[in-house]
């Protein structure tokens, strides 16, 4: 059933379970590649000791790509919808990775991924989750699923192999776009920039109506302030972002305030030197949710801090 190297079992399908895919209403199909009778090789595992582990099936094989133009999307915004209705259809996951934790270009070379320009991968920004029907402990079904974003578009491949040669996959496209998880964990910012490049300070607020920011204390900044210190070769740039409401000026005029209003705190209070913070405003430009609804507008209200490197 897992293929490591040469060593594997192939397994033959038998009748397959259905599972609907509803993706965001701004998603487009940008390609559709069904083969039958055919092989394919399920990743299982991550890639470590030069191979990635793969559950092999036989049967049909559908494979389609589609293009979110939604910028400020992160992989696991797009996959989680998706996962979530992957075991809701009785799937058992047994691959869920990331970028880095999955391997990076070496699992994304060693899997099988629709060409360009149809589908997208960064390999800094991924998630794979691979899912599995089992019927009596026998394996009859893998579904593999892909997402990956810029910072315009985000890319969603999915493969469903084992399948009845003339079946097709099910995928609507009627969702309401992906609201994120919300703020970062606290103790996971020096993780998140080391890993990721950016982070959300998720506990900030600032006064009604004004660029500053209040009393504190700030977990986060605290947070910052000690990675800055360990790290005494690396700069950030602190960005702020708004919700729609009202003009472009004059939401970045209002961002660029609020970060700058972080970078002063970080320096009176915390004593971190001013020359390794920049401080800028995106105003409503690169939004992490829709604009269409109090949460999402609330989440698109933060400021983020941006690894640059060196000083």
């Amino acid at each position: 059933m897992i293929r490591a190297g040469l060593a594997f079992l192939l397994i033959v399908a038998g009748p397959a379970g259905a599972v609907d895919f509803n993706l965001p209403a701004t998603a487009r199909q940008t390609v559709v590649r069904d083969t039958g009778p055919d092989i394919y090789d399920a990743p299982v595992g991550v890639f470590e000791n030069g191979q990635v582990a793969m559950a092999t099936l036989e049967g049909g094989v559908q494979r389609a790509a589609w293009r979110l133009d939604s910028p400020g999307l992160t992989p696991f915004q797009v996959m989680r919808p998706l996962r979530a209705q992957l075991i809701a259809a009785g799937y058992e996951i047994a691959l869920d990775c990331r970028d880095v934790v999955c391997g990076g270009f070496d699992f994304r070379f060693a899997t099988e991924t629709l060409p360009g320009p149809n589908m997208y991968v960064n390999i800094r920004a991924f998630q794979f989750v691979t899912g599995l029907r089992m019927v009596d402990g026998d394996l009859r079904e893998a579904v593999t699923l892909l997402a990956s974003t810029s910072a315009t578009s985000a890319y969603v491949q999915i493969i469903r192999a084992g399948t009845a040669e003339k079946e097709t996959l099910s995928v609507t496209t009627d969702a309401a776009l992906p609201v994120g998880a919300g703020a970062v964990e606290i103790g996971d910012v020096s993780a998140a920039l080391l890993g990721k490049g950016h982070s959300v300070l998720g506990d900030l607020d600032f006064e009604t109506g004004s660029s500053s920011l209040g009393k504190g204390p700030f977990e986060s900044l605290a947070t910052l302030a000690t990675f800055l210190q360990d790290r005494p070769d690396l700069r950030v740039a602190l960005v702020g972002h708004t919700d729609t409401v009202g003009g472009l000026d004059a939401n970045i005029t209002v961002s660029r305030a609020r970060a700058r209003s972080v970078r002063q705190r970080l320096i009176e209070r915390h004593g971190v030197d001013g020359a390794r913070m920049d401080a800028e405003g995106m105003g409503y430009l690169a939004p992490v949710a829709s604009n269409l609804e109090d949460a999402g507008r609330e989440q698109n209200r933060r400021v983020e801090v941006v690894l640059l490197g060196a000083p």
